[in-house]
């Protein structure tokens, strides 16, 4: 199985740091709305795909450009919530990178599911600042989740702190912000 990691695009909360940051469910720039837009050209869908989209506004609207007109299956989880990179102790998450609620998503982003896997404290606290052992756990329960589909290419739009922290877990060799995709940037990863 192969899992695409695509980095959303170009967000609000990155135009003015660090107060930009503040700002809760930051959409895509108009910058960012043609990276996704983009997308369609360098990573075409068929109808057989899957897309598995973390639960914020910019994911989910790249996600909403990329696949428009493709009735492939479009699936929200907070397997791939954002993650902070590398994880600093005591800290919060900040209101930029804070998960809207399953009932806003689902109103907002109809043509979405959501994953019924992930138990609901996920759903509620998603997993930027949680401990590397927790994180590592959620996410071998998520990549075997993703074998049990056998399908041979899952993609995955999500940030570019919670794609390191995969790819090193996957690669089993550390990594660090120097790794980070760019926006709508992507790693192909075997597993």
């Amino acid at each position: 199985m192969d899992l695409i990691f695509i980095r959303h695009g170009e967000g609000e909360h990155t135009l003015n740091l660090p107060a930009s940051l503040q700002k809760r469910n930051p959409s895509l720039t108009k910058k960012g709305r043609d990276q996704a837009n983009k997308l369609k050209e360098r990573l075409p869908l068929t109808t057989q795909d899957i897309v598995f989209i973390s639960p914020l506004v910019r994911t989910l609207e790249t996600a909403m450009l990329w696949t428009d007109g493709v009735d492939c299956k479009k699936i929200v989880t907070p397997y791939v919530s954002p993650r902070m990179f590398p994880l600093l102790t005591n800290k919060q998450t900040l209101p930029c990178d804070l998960m809207m609620e399953k009932e806003k998503i689902l109103d907002i982003f109809p043509v979405f599911e959501l994953d019924d896997n992930p138990p609901e404290s996920l759903w509620e606290n998603g997993f930027n600042t949680v401990i590397d052992s927790e994180f590592t756990r959620q996410a071998e329960e998520f990549l075997a989740n993703c074998r049990h589909l056998k399908k041979e290419k899952i993609y995955i739009v999500s940030h570019d702190g919670t794609i390191t922290s995969y790819r090193q877990l996957i690669l089993g060799r550390p990594l660090s912000r120097d790794d980070f995709p760019k926006e709508t940037g992507w790693f192909q990863i075997s597993c």
